[in-house]
């Protein structure tokens, strides 16, 4: 049996059953929201390493200003956003996010430490949780559970604060939340419910509300670089195909020094943090015709996600050709690797508890890990050195008897060796073996979706997102697809996505068509018919036979929807005498769904419909409209009585069901 019993034998459920013929209308005018005037745009990019928020106003939508420079920082990583952590006092309370609340950690003595909740890498918990609810948890580094929506919620709330003190230090009046458009990226891989999930710690966090949704907007990741790349002019980018290759490879000394010369233009205008987005066409852009394809490939700490986009001409519009793809090939991965080394080298045990009883000495080794991480390049000579912290080594001693340096002269890895000053010295090719399963994960991938024959003649690759930085990355995708397309690097590449989402918050109807990533419809009852439906569904009730559980589709599985394109289709009530009318909504990765109790259907909202107080002047045959509107990353739907013009309306819901 499946999760869900039929509809219509359950209850003597009010059921629904199609007026022939079924109409699809294209009705754009369907839902003419009044435009709320906000005077300011703000876009969080809430990664999964590193997040930032960025903000422009209204009247001056040229500049985009980026949040001011924050306390704390590490050597050797020098960027605009501040590590995704987040710290609760042993009360559960919000304490500090960032570097504040990883430093603050760290300098806590370790019988205190252990009654502090930290987090760090949370958001990937989004993206592996296949059955995501509003209870779903979340462990801190002390092995306690805290529910993933309060952490969430909090650090939305933070984001929150921060831009609104500086918005109000900014305009030396207090600037209201009601004043604000708030954008949210996430991954456009993810599921819908990790999606919603987002929306719904924002509304705890006090930034929208159920009343006004409006003022949320939630973004796609690529799709925002999209909208920046393409006012990219060509000082603000590095093309990776223009350098001369020498036997196959371009000489990797000029990739380095592309991105300095880019990091000094970026550090002039650093004190300022104002980048102007010229209200043009950048000129890698102006090459591109209508009907020309390019891939955004997104890569970040945890995901990496790709976008094909196709250009609309005359404004420019962006069409989604193929759906997103990508997978948890993030940057994380490196970290991953790193973490399998050590365990090879001291021992899985020592380290699982190590990561226990020192957690924040676990941190810290990560930190300097980071920052050899970034060093790592292609044609690098020299060892990078990694400092193991004290409390490792002196753990390592009581945990095993014997020293560090004798525990890697014993391990056979002969690529690590110990150096005398405390660390760990690691040879360019050990450190470029970390990196290699997460490339070529990266790389099949893009090969995958390069095969597609939705994805041929791509004219730019454009690779964004932090993980983007890493010369190992640019070289590998320069040299599996550099002679497919030109690959296009933008300057300030961590930054890419946050000042694309301020741009998509300015002019959300920027992306017209997108792919519908589930198929949906709603439960119906259909007169059942010999031979063509199967018996196990017949059901008699006052004399007639019905089908039920039929699947009635409204849009497939990667169908083409254009932004607020709203689907409509009639029913009527199975039994003329109904009081109440429930519409379920239903949803499937699969195309082609005949039944609600097949596999993979799941329920995903609910309409209500009350019938009673109608005169008795009302046809017989009453006249159900039920629309759908798709395109944004919510979806929501709609019925109506023809008769009696009342209305229910609900947002799609994939987490309470």
């Amino acid at each position: 049996t499946s999760a869900y019993s039929s509809p219509a034998k359950s209850l003597g459920d009010p059921g629904i059953t199609p007026l022939s013929p079924s109409h699809i209308v294209k009705d754009s005018d369907a839902d003419d929201a009044v435009e709320q005037l906000f005077l300011v745009v703000v876009a969080i990019d809430f990664g999964t390493t590193s997040s930032g928020y960025a903000y422009s106003f209204t009247k001056e939508p040229e500049c985009i200003h980026v949040m001011r420079r924050w306390e704390g920082g590490d050597p050797g990583v020098s960027n605009q956003k501040t590590p995704t952590t987040i710290l609760l006092t042993p009360e559960r309370k919000f304490h500090s996010f960032g570097y504040a609340a990883r430093d603050f950690y760290h300098d806590l003595d370790p019988t205190e430490s252990k009654h502090w909740l930290y987090f760090e890498k949370f958001k990937m918990k989004l993206h592996t949780t296949g059955n995501l609810t509003m209870e779903t948890d979340l462990t801190a580094a002390n092995g306690k559970k805290v529910k993933a929506l309060e952490i969430f919620a909090y650090a939305l709330q933070f984001f929150k604060e921060q831009a609104l003190k500086e918005l109000s230090d900014q305009g030396g009046s207090d600037f209201e939340n009601t004043e604000v458009r708030w954008v949210i990226t996430v991954p456009a891989i993810w599921k819908q419910p990790a999606k919603q999930f987002m929306r719904q710690a924002a509304y705890k966090a006090g930034m929208a509300s159920p009343e006004n949704p409006e003022q949320l907007i939630i973004a796609l990741e690529p799709e925002a670089a999209s909208i920046y790349c393409r006012k990219l002019r060509l000082h603000q980018m590095i093309d990776l195909s223009s350098r001369a290759p020498v036997n196959g490879y371009s000489p990797s000394d000029t990739i380095g020094t592309g991105f300095t010369q880019g990091k000094e233009h970026v550090r002039r205008n650093r004190q300022s943090r104002t980048f102007m987005v010229e209200n043009v066409i950048g000129e890698i852009w102006s090459e591109l015709e209508e009907g020309d394809r390019y891939i955004v490939v997104d890569s970040g700490g945890g995901t990496v996600d790709m976008t094909v986009h196709q250009i609309r001409l005359p404004e420019g519009h962006l069409k989604e050709l193929y759906k997103a793809t990508g997978g948890p090939y993030g940057s994380l991965g490196v970290d991953y690797e790193f973490e399998k080394l050590l365990c090879k080298i001291f021992g899985e045990d020592f380290i699982e508890q190590f990561k226990i009883k020192r957690p924040a000495a676990w941190v810290d080794l990560m930190i300097a890990f980071e920052s050899r991480k970034r060093a790592a390049a292609p044609d690098r000579t020299n060892p990078l050195n990694i400092t193991l912290p004290f409390s490792f080594i002196d753990y390592y001693k009581k945990f095993r008897g014997h020293s560090v340096e004798h525990a890697l002269r014993k391990s056979n890895v002969d690529f690590v060796k110990w150096s005398s000053q405390g660390m760990l010295r690691m040879s360019p090719d050990a450190m470029n073996a970390l990196f290699k399963p997460t490339i070529d994960q990266i790389i099949q991938h893009l090969s995958e979706v390069f095969d597609k024959p939705e994805v041929t003649n791509v004219k730019f690759l454009f690779l964004v997102g932090g993980f983007a930085e890493s010369p190992l990355l640019q070289q590998a995708v320069q040299s599996a697809f550099g002679s497919r397309c030109r690959v296009i690097i933008p300057q300030d590449v961590g930054l890419t996505i946050l000042k694309g989402a301020v741009l998509f918050g300015l002019d959300p109807a920027v992306i017209k068509v997108r792919r519908s990533p589930l198929t949906y419809g709603v439960g119906v009852l259909n007169r059942f018919v010999e031979g063509k439906h199967p018996p196990e569904k017949l059901l008699v009730k006052d004399g007639t036979r019905w089908c039920t559980d039929v699947f009635d589709k409204f849009i497939s599985a990667d169908q083409s929807v254009a932004l607020g394109e709203t689907v409509t289709r009639s029913y009527t009530p199975a039994k003329p005498s109904q009081l109440v009318i429930v519409i379920n909504i239903y949803s499937s990765e699969q195309d082609n769904v005949s039944f609600i109790t097949e596999p993979g259907v799941k329920k995903c909202g609910t309409l209500r419909l009350d019938l009673t107080g109608t005169d008795a002047s009302v046809p017989t045959r009453r006249e159900i409209k039920t629309l759908m509107q798709f395109g944004d990353t919510e979806i929501k739907a709609m019925a109506v009585d023809v008769a009696t013009s009342k209305s229910v309306k609900v947002g799609i819901d994939f987490l309470n069901y």
